[in-house]
């Protein structure tokens, strides 16, 4: 009977911990999402399509001074979403070779993207959202294949972090919220939701988000810290340019975007190591009889410098992967290695693997000392 009521309040905490997590994302969806300015697509219409034939090809007319061609390509569409589904349209595809690569030409049967240019329709690029979707599909079903229950926890903590970024935190950017309190609220949150679906509500979660949010917020401070001595302004790219010139009713704080970047891609690393420091001293506390509090907290230690490498080189490599092709670029048209490490997007790029790997190192010895403290004296409390 004791153990069926144990069960019972497990269940029922799961159902609060996860019903409690998605209000709290409508309520931040609600209180964020007014007036916000995205999907500003006024009049041009994009709508998924299938090719339905290929009419005509138009090759561009030899010219001497043309640095690249145009071949336009004609074709019929049957438009299947949006106001005009099922209606079959005629559209165009313009292919150049100005990048030194072109498209693949349309062809019957192709699932495809239109957009409307003054009640012309033109190609769009392909659709691939049903693709991904279908290999989402098949990673879902290894998860649970493989993961079991903790597999769905897993699940369902993702799909809870997809919205706290997209239903809350970018909304609350474009709204003009203080990116610097967002983002720190929306890392908070993502860890003590993660930790507590996945893991549950007990003394290793709550000692993995004590250190976790700890290594979160020394990175965000040493982040700011660092943009001011570096003297950064936020524009990384042009695509920087263009947040800086979005018609939006505040301006976009540049630096703060590093900032929200820096914490939000350290998170899950941080996060990683906390649990596994966690989870590793629990299982010693639970198979040694008399364990001390210097023996756990040196252990933790330990198991931290193992994670920490691989951790560490985690970040670095995730970091370069995201920024390969620029930085190929800037390699060939810079006037030296100085120059090229002296530019803001390189720098930026050497700031979030510094600060986040400075997070980790934080998060080891605060992760290994609140388990000490929580699994020995706590309990030591409660039995007495």
């Amino acid at each position: 009977m004791g153990l069926e009521l144990q069960e019972m309040r497990i269940k029922i905490s799961y159902l609060v911990i996860v019903s409690v997590s998605i209000l709290i994302l409508v309520i931040g969806n609600k209180l964020v999402s007014s007036n916000v300015y995205i999907f500003q697509s006024g009049s041009h219409e994009v709508v998924r399509a299938k090719v339905q034939t290929v009419s005509d090809r138009i090759e561009p007319q030899e010219a001497d001074d043309m640095p690249f061609h145009n071949t336009r390509i004609i074709f019929d569409a049957k438009i299947s979403s949006g106001s005009q589904k099922g209606n079959v349209v005629s559209a165009a595809q313009n292919q150049t070779d100005f990048a030194g690569v072109t498209m693949k030409d349309v062809k019957k049967g192709d699932s495809i993207l239109l957009i409307n240019y003054d009640n012309e329709w033109f190609f769009n690029g392909y659709y691939r959202m049903g693709k991904l979707l279908g290999l989402g599909i098949v990673f879902s079903f290894c998860v649970l294949l493989f993961g079991g229950k903790k597999g769905f926890n897993t699940l369902l903590s993702l799909c809870l972090t997809f919205g706290a970024i997209f239903a809350v935190f970018i909304p609350s950017i474009l709204s003009g919220k203080n990116i610097y309190i967002m983002s720190i609220l929306v890392c908070i949150y993502t860890t003590i939701m993660t930790l507590a679906v996945v893991i549950g509500i007990n003394k290793k979660s709550f000692a993995a988000a004590i250190g976790c949010i700890s290594g979160i917020i020394f990175t965000g401070l040493l982040t700011v810290i660092m943009n001011r001595v570096l003297l950064l302004t936020g524009i990384v790219d042009e695509h920087s340019r263009y947040l800086a010139n979005l018609p939006v009713a505040n301006s976009i704080n540049l630096r703060a975007i590093i900032f929200a970047a820096i914490i939000i891609g350290a998170m899950g690393a941080i996060m990683d190591v906390a649990m596994s420091i966690s989870s590793a001293l629990w299982e010693i506390k639970e198979k040694a009889r008399h364990v001390t509090f210097e023996t756990l907290f040196r252990s933790g230690l330990n198991i931290g410098r193992d994670v920490f490498g691989t951790m560490a080189n985690t970040l670095v490599l995730a970091y370069i992967g995201t920024s390969l092709s620029v930085v190929l670029i800037l390699a060939v048209y810079s006037n030296s290695l100085q120059a090229l490490l002296n530019m803001e997007m390189i720098v930026v790029e050497i700031l979030q693997a510094l600060a986040g790997s400075f997070g980790i190192l934080l998060t080891m010895p605060l992760t290994a000392f609140f388990c000490a403290y929580i699994y020995l004296y706590q309990t030591k409390r409660q039995l007495n």
